[in-house]
C-alpha cells in the first residue's frame, strides 16, 4: 500500500521525483531537496525508478545516482562537468571513464550511446575520447549535418510553429541540438509570404553570423531579399541540399529545409532576445493579423474568422508589393 502511495506521488512535482510533505528541521536533511510550496514544506528527491530524458553521463556510468543533462551534452562547457571532473583528479570518486572500464567488455559503450544520442556501440578506444575517429566524426560532421524534425507543432491559420525552437522577429528560427550545435533557418511564416525561391545566398562555412545584422539573401525572379541572424555564431555547415534545391525550405522548414549548423562558446546566452513557446504564439498571431489587414486592402475583406492562409502569398497577391513584406515582416530594406 505505502508503495502505491509513493508511486502516486512521482512527477507531480518534477520528472522523475517523489515526495513527501516535511517540516522546518527536514530542511537540513541532505539527501532531499527542501521547497517551500503553498505555504507547506515539501521534501523532493530522485528516487529508484526515475528516468532522465536527457540522462548526464555521470549519472549513466553510475558516479552518482541522479542527473539530467542540462547543457544540450556540451560537455566542454559544462560547470557540473567540469567540477565532477576536478573531485575526481582529487580521488573524491572515480571519473566516468574510470567507471565504465570497470564493467565487462560488452557493457563497456559509448558515451553517445550512453546517453542514448546513437543505437548501442561498444567503446573501441578504452573511453580515450580525444583519439576516436567516431567521437570526433559525430561530434564535428554527424552532428553538424543532420538536423531533424521538431517532435511537435502547433498550427496557427496556417502558419506552422515548432515546439523547443526560438524565433526571431525577422522569421527565423534556432534550435539548441546534441553537443550544444545550434540549426538554424527561415520560420513557415516567411517562406510562405514569399513563396519558392529560385536561389538562395548563403555564407560559407567558417562566416561569422550577427544577431539582427543580414546574415543570408534569397531571389525570385528579379526580387532580393535581405534575412536577419536570429543570433551570433560562427557557420559550421552548411545545408547543401538547400542551396541546390531552394524549394526544401517551404517543403520542410524545420526538418530538411534547415539553412546552417551553427557553433557559440555561450550556447544558452546565444538565444538571448529570442522568443521561446510562451511568447511566440502570441507574437505570430499578431503577425498574421497585420497580414490579413495588408490582404484585406488589395483584395477585400476575409472571411469573418480570418480562416486559413494558403502558401505562395506574394505569389497569389503580387500587389502587396514585394518590397513591403520584406520590409514589414523580415524587418529589411
Amino acid at each position: 500500500m505505502e508503495n502505491n502511495i509513493k508511486k502516486s506521488n512521482r512527477g507531480s512535482i518534477g520528472f522523475g521525483s517523489s515526495y513527501r510533505k516535511g517540516k522546518q528541521c527536514d530542511l537540513k536533511e541532505s539527501s532531499e531537496i527542501g521547497a517551500a510550496l503553498g505555504g507547506e514544506i515539501w521534501m523532493i528527491k530522485p528516487d529508484r525508478d526515475a528516468k532522465a530524458a536527457n540522462p548526464c553521463l555521470w549519472m549513466q556510468a553510475g558516479v552518482v545516482g541522479f542527473k539530467t543533462c542540462n547543457n544540450f551534452y556540451d560537455c566542454t562547457s559544462c560547470k557540473y562537468d567540469r567540477g565532477m571532473k576536478e573531485q575526481a583528479e582529487k580521488g573524491k570518486h572515480p571519473s566516468w571513464q574510470d567507471a565504465m572500464r570497470k564493467r565487462s567488455s560488452l557493457e563497456r559503450v559509448c558515451r553517445h550511446t550512453l546517453t542514448n544520442r546513437i543505437e548501442r556501440r561498444v567503446c573501441a578506444y578504452n573511453y580515450d575520447c580525444s583519439n576516436c575517429d567516431f567521437d570526433q566524426f559525430f561530434e564535428e560532421v554527424w552532428a553538424a549535418k543532420t538536423g531533424f524534425q521538431p517532435s511537435e507543432i502547433h498550427t496557427l491559420k496556417g502558419f506552422r510553429l515548432p515546439v523547443g525552437s526560438y524565433l526571431h522577429h525577422g522569421h527565423t528560427w534556432a534550435r539548441i541540438e546534441s553537443g550544444g550545435t545550434i540549426r538554424v533557418g527561415m520560420d513557415d511564416f516567411s517562406v510562405k509570404l514569399l513563396g519558392e525561391a529560385d536561389a538562395l545566398d548563403l555564407p560559407p562555412m567558417g562566416k561569422e553570423l550577427f544577431q539582427g545584422k543580414i546574415g543570408w539573401g534569397l531571389k525570385r525572379e528579379q526580387n532580393l531579399a535581405d534575412v536577419l541572424s536570429p543570433l551570433n555564431g560562427v557557420i559550421l555547415e552548411v545545408n547543401a541540399q538547400v542551396r541546390e534545391k531552394p524549394m526544401f525550405v517551404n517543403h520542410e522548414p524545420y526538418g530538411g529545409g534547415w539553412l546552417f549548423a551553427v557553433r557559440n562558446p555561450d550556447t544558452k546566452g546565444a538565444l538571448k532576445n529570442l522568443m521561446d513557446n510562451t511568447i511566440s504564439m502570441d507574437w505570430m498571431a499578431g503577425e498574421i493579423e497585420k497580414l490579413e489587414g495588408m490582404i484585406e486592402t488589395v483584395s477585400g475583406p476575409l472571411a469573418a474568422d480570418g480562416g486559413t492562409i494558403m502558401g505562395d502569398i506574394y505569389g497569389n497577391l503580387p500587389s502587396l508589393g514585394w518590397k513591403n513584406l520584406t520590409r514589414t515582416f523580415l524587418r529589411t530594406e
